[in-house]
């Protein structure tokens, strides 16, 4: 069975994106070794890329241009290659390559789940993230908490209404400030 992976990262305070929606605070220090070296390794998973319709969007908006491509190579072709799906009610059409429009998100997820494959990894999303974890179908967590506080934003978790115990299966620090860590769902 394939697991569902969320990858975001979060501001001290808790927040996935600011006030304005925005996540333009996430560290990306191009002069920390360790962290491009841990940036190479999550590229090379295979398994799709699963997004809302807002983070679609941003992703659509930046990754395929020759800027990406420009700041980071290898990360930029990975994101143009790997399978993506884009879960949405509104969006008229996927334009970005190897994207795949779903509609009905949960029993996609659910059928997805058992199939043969890699891991599908969610990434920058918080709307999904909250329906997806309510429904008890995230099987990790891999957050990568910013040296930064935003007074004001979004969680991930907007909307869940009961606890959710985890358990911690790895951490990193990085010298930009960064730290990485992974959790599984208890139960």
């Amino acid at each position: 069975m394939r697991k569902l992976i969320v990858f975001n990262h979060v501001s001290l305070d808790g927040y996935f994106v600011d006030a304005h929606g925005k996540m333009d605070w996430a560290r990306t220090a191009a002069d920390d070794e360790e962290w491009n070296a841990f940036v190479a390794e999550n590229t090379k998973g295979g398994g799709p890329l699963l997004f809302g319709r807002v983070t679609y969007e941003l992703m659509n908006s930046f990754w395929p241009t020759s800027m990406a491509s420009a700041i980071h190579h290898e990360v930029a072709a990975r994101m143009n290659t790997l399978p993506k799906i884009v879960f949405s009610k509104t969006l008229g059409e996927a334009t970005w390559s190897n994207t795949q429009l779903v509609r009905d998100m949960v029993p996609a997820i659910r059928r997805m789940k058992q199939e043969p494959g890699e891991n599908m990894t969610i990434m920058g999303s918080g709307s999904i993230v909250s329906q997806l974890a309510a429904e008890g179908l995230i099987d990790e967590f891999h957050v990568i908490v910013n040296p930064i506080v935003l007074g004001k934003g979004r969680t991930m978790f907007e909307g869940i209404g009961e606890r959710m115990p985890l358990t911690l299966t790895k951490n990193l620090a990085f010298s930009n400030g960064c730290a990485y860590l992974c959790y599984e769902r208890l139960g």
